[in-house]
Formats: C-alpha cells, structure tokens, sequence
C-alpha cells in the first residue's frame, strides 16, 4: 500500500473555506438572474396590463347592443400608439362574445380555458408568436348595455422581451460586477486571516526544532492556542514518559555496567596472577589449575550477566512479545525441572515437578514460549540459588477444573523475603540484605517483566509461618513460594504434547 502524502493544515482549511464559496458564487449568479428576471419584469407588467384595460374598455363601450352582430376596429391612431413601442413588437387580439375573432393579431394564441371566468380581471401569462417569446396580458369583458350576461369578450395585448432582458441584464450587471472585486478580495482576507491564525503552529514548531536531542522538559503551554493544547499536553506526557524510560536505561546500563566489572576485574587479576607466578618460576599445577578455576568461574559470572541482560531486553521488547502461540505450560515447567536436576543434585537440593502429565494437560496457555520458558528458569534458578543444602524446591503447575486459570507456583525452604522486601526484590540488581547468594540481580526483574507482557500478575509470600532468620528442626528457613496466574483456553482437539509450541520432541 502506498504511503500516505502529506497534506497541509492550512491548505487544507483554506480549501474548505473556499470551496464552497465557489460554490455558491454561482448558485448567487442563477439566483440574481432570476431575481432580476421578477425585478424587470414588474413595471413593464403594470404597462403591459393598462394598455388590456384600456382596450378593453374601449372594446365594452363600442360593442353593438345585443340582438345585433357584433363588431369592433380599433382606431387607427390608437393602433399607430399600440405598436409605437421601438424597443419591442406589440400585438393585441379581441374576440367576440362567441369566440369569433374581431380584430387584431389572429395568431396570437388564446389562453387555455380557465373555470370560472371572471369580467375585468387582468390576468399574465408567458407564450410564443411566431417563435418569439411574448409576455401576454388578457381579460374578459362584458360589454356595455348587457348587465347579467353571462358572455364575455376577450381582449389580449402581447410583448416582446427585448426591455425586460436588458433591464434584467443591467440589474445582473450591477450586482454581479462588483462581486468580481469582492471575491478576489475576499479571498485574500481568508488566506490572510488563515496565515495568522496559523501562525501560532509555526511558533511552535520551531521551538520544538530548535530543541536539543536531549531536552525532555515539557513544553510551554502558555504561548498556545486552546484547540493545540490538547496535543501539546499529549507531547508533554510522551516526553515525561520518555524521559523517564531514559533515565531508567541509563541507570540500568549504569548498573549492568558497574555489576560486569566485578567479573572482568576478577578474570584480569587471576590472569595477571598466573602470568607473574610464571614469569618468577614459582609456579606449580596446582596453583595454575586454581588460577584457572577462578578464571573459569569468573567468565562464567560475567556469560551468565550477558545472558541475563539479553533476556531482560527480550522481555522489555513489546514487538517480540506480541509473536504468541498455545504454549503447554506443563510441558515447559518438566523441561525446565530436568534442565536444573545436575544443579540441583550438585548443591544436594531436592527439585521436583507436581502437576498434569504434559502429555495428559488439558489447557493451554496463550504466551510466548521462549518468554514464558525464561520465567520458569529465572524462578527456579533464584529458588536454587538462595535454598541451603538439604532443602527443597517444588515447581507446580495446577489446571482450574472449569477451564479458566492454569496456576504456576513456585516454591523453596530458603531463607524467604521479608515483606518489607518483596517489592524491592524484583528491582534490577536489588539482592536481599544479609545474604552471600552470588547472583546477577536481575532474575526476577526478568520474571517481572514477563509476567507484565502477558498480563499476569505475581504473588510472593511464605511457604511457612516463620519469622525471617529462625530456623526449623530441618534447618531450613520460611521459604518463598511465587504464584502466578495464567488465563487458559482448552486444548486443540488433535494436538499433541509434542506438537505444542515451546516443547522440543
């Protein structure tokens, strides 16, 4: 899909405004025109329909008395004055009280019949003669001497529309003329009032440009138009939330930093140390050997910080969270138990798994299967680290009966966590106080921050109801148990435990 361009605020409002000012710049011309047309029309009506009266009129006074046959003929002066107009051609017609033409214009067209007919009432119609458009002014008469008659004459004057359309024109001319003037004009006055209104947008613009990379503090809000501040505001809170992202980076580098010291440090000093003993000839196997233990355990230390740091960036990493599948969460707390029996055995700690069969689990958790695989390791890994000898470390998993929940715990008979302390402990390099457990610090900040991606909550708490730092008959202290709660769906009918994603075959 093609990118889309960029559009200018301002463009974009001036077309808004504009549009339909062309728009309806000539919707006002058509409606002038007609205006105009009604404007023009009027007076020459008022002329048109005197000059009917009066010949009707004159037609009622020389109609012969009834019994004898009618007729009429219009003076030839006042026939000479009827058709003097120089402007436009005048015709006239009357008709007879049975219809019969008298005198006049024989093609000038009768008016369709209207019911009732009413003497003397003037009456406007628009029609054609000879092709040319006429305005056509007509009335019944009732001649003189005939009272209670129900016949009437007709008498019809028409004309052309020469004077009309050009007084029309004139009127169109003078009101649309200076609209030619105004609409350039008023077209400069919005782009004007436009450019300082947007003015302000480009103030701002380039204070925010000629800020440095470095400068997070939020921007001012006082120098901004109201309908902005809702998106300055959002900035303000972007670059707090960034700069508080930053700051936690860099501390965290900081730290990172400050913790992989120690072991580099170690593994020059032992190094240093061989290479002198070498050098002055009193070097034995044995003391070589020891050197090369110490080494060993050092770059170890500083691969297993490398490796705690890469997962903590993994879980920080929204993007690669979001790549989910159906994980059996059974399966990946028996691999993780197998991976740490060497381990375990090693400091003579009893690990062990209690739960479904993977093979026999009935739900499914909807995650990341190397995220998820990393918490339970880092949880087991911190239980295995802080449980003395002779203890033991339990990893279970329990499947809700209605299908909604699959509980991971994991628990130790370690030293436990003070509660003042439990917050703290999932703080990045944070240990707890009084302990020599040599560790990166960074474990369950990782399992924190797993747990967060996918939207689970952790709940730490004592395996047994002891006060930190008294013991048991066994020796051994109140523990720490590490619950989570993982939303569940069912099994995918045909899957197999092999097929799920996270497991190996």
């Amino acid at each position: 899909m093609a990118e889309r361009e960029h559009r200018s605020l301002f463009g974009e409002i001036l077309d808004w405004m504009l549009a339909p000012l062309l728009v309806i710049w000539p919707i006002s011309v058509a409606l002038t025109w007609l205006v105009a047309q009604g404007i023009a029309g009027r007076p020459y009506d008022r002329e048109l329909g005197e000059m009917a009266r009066n010949l009707g009129l004159q037609v009622a006074a020389a109609q012969a008395p009834e019994g004898r046959r009618s007729r009429y003929a219009l003076a030839p002066e006042a026939a000479a004055l009827l058709r003097a107009d120089e402007a436009d051609t005048v015709f006239y017609q009357v008709l007879g009280l049975r219809g019969e033409f008298l005198s006049g214009d024989r093609h000038l067209p009768v008016p369709e019949a209207e019911a009732p007919i009413v003497p003397w009432v003037l009456h406007f119609r628009d029609d054609e003669v000879g092709g040319e458009n006429v305005r056509v002014a007509y009335l019944w008469v009732a001649p003189e001497g005939m009272a209670g008659s129900t016949q009437t004459m007709l008498v019809q004057v028409a004309e052309t529309l020469g004077k009309r359309s050009r007084l029309a024109s004139e009127i169109i001319k003078g009101v649309i003329l200076p609209q030619f003037v105004i609409l350039p004009l008023a077209v400069l006055l919005v782009w004007m009032a436009l450019a300082r209104g947007i003015a302000p947008l480009n103030d701002l613009q380039r204070r925010i440009r000629s800020r440095e990379s470095s400068d997070l503090s939020p921007i001012d809000e006082r120098r901004i138009p109201d309908e902005v501040a809702p998106l300055v505001r959002a900035i303000n809170d972007l670059l707090g939330r960034l700069d508080q992202s930053i700051s936690a980076q860099k501390h965290f580098l900081a730290d990172a930093a400050h913790q992989l010291k120690t072991p580099l440090a170690g593994l020059r000093t032992q190094a240093e140390l061989a290479q002198r003993e070498i050098d002055e000839g009193r070097s034995s196997p044995a003391e070589l050997k020891r050197s090369l233990k110490q080494i060993a355990l050092s770059s170890q230390r500083a691969a297993h910080m490398v490796n705690q740091l890469l997962a903590m960036a993994r879980a920080e990493d929204q993007e690669h969270a979001q790549r989910r599948s159906d994980v059996n969460l059974s399966g990946l707390a028996v691999e993780t138990v197998r991976d740490f029996v060497p381990r375990a055995l090693d400091k003579h700690i009893d690990l062990g798994f209690e739960g479904p069969d993977a093979s026999q689990s009935a739900l499914r958790v909807h995650g990341h299967p190397l995220l998820i695989r990393e918490l339970i390791r880092n949880l087991v890994d911190n239980a295995l680290l802080y449980t003395p000898a002779g203890g033991t470390v339990t990893v279970r998993v329990v499947e809700d009966p209605f299908g909604q929940v699959v509980v991971l715990q994991v628990e130790d008979s370690g030293p436990g966590i003070p509660e003042s302390e439990r917050e703290k402990v999932f703080q990045p390099f944070y240990r707890a106080l009084g302990t020599n457990v040599d560790g990166s610090g960074l474990g369950l900040a990782i399992v924190r921050e797993i747990a967060q991606a996918h939207d689970v909550e952790i709940t730490l708490d004592a395996t047994r109801s002891l006060r930190p730092g008294q013991g048991t008959e066994d020796g051994q202290g109140p523990g720490a148990r590490f619950t989570m709660r993982f939303g569940a769906r069912p099994r995918a009918e045909g899957s197999t435990a092999e097929g799920d994603a996270g497991l190996e075959p």
